[in-house]
């Protein structure tokens, strides 16, 4: 076969572009209200949402998990097709940032939130950057893009509010501590 041929294959289709910003716009919707929800339910301006059972709080990245493997099971059984596929490609971007919003959970148990405000403000801007570069040219924007662009824009501007808010609060309760860990330090 020509090169030609293998260059056209390889070459994502437009069906395939608007899944990715489906699950593109699902995934950084969901990290950022996630983000935002943990950051006022630790700060206690609104009541705990947690699930717990047993006692034990259930994270997020379990209800991730289960949408992961529920939609990975619907997409490979019933093949769907249409809106019923943008809709698996939704779910799937909910499931991921449920998952990815806590992914430090799976590189060791009891990180504390406070601690990951650049990561979360590098994984807001990746994703962000990622959703750029598959959104359609801005001629072909129709209102779903711009109001899915609008709601992604408030609620970047609402996680970094809060974002910086939370970092400023984890600073008073730290800071003091470690300047007398300094000063009574040997050396």
């Amino acid at each position: 076969m020509s090169n030609q041929h293998w260059e056209h294959e390889a070459r994502p289709s437009e069906v395939a572009y608007r899944l990715a910003r489906w699950s593109l716009a699902a995934f950084v919707v969901t990290f950022i209200m996630a983000r935002i929800l943990v950051i006022l339910i630790m700060s206690r301006t609104i009541p705990d949402l947690y699930l717990h059972v047993g006692g034990n709080h259930v994270h997020h990245l379990n209800y991730g998990i289960f949408m992961l493997c529920g939609v990975g099971a619907y997409l490979l059984f019933y093949q769907p097709r249409g809106h019923a596929l943008s809709a698996a490609a939704a779910v799937y971007g909910i499931g991921l940032g449920l998952t990815f919003d806590e992914f430090g959970m799976w590189l060791h148990l009891g990180g504390s939130y406070w601690q990951r405000a650049s990561f979360d403000a590098v994984v807001v801007v990746a994703a962000l950057l990622g959703l750029v570069a598959v959104a359609p040219e801005w001629k072909k924007f129709r209102a779903l893009h711009w109001q899915t662009a609008a709601g992604i824009t408030l609620l970047t501007a609402v996680f970094g509010v809060l974002l910086v808010h939370s970092v400023q609060k984890a600073g008073q309760r730290i800071v003091p501590s470690l300047m007398h860990l300094e000063e009574t330090s040997p050396g």
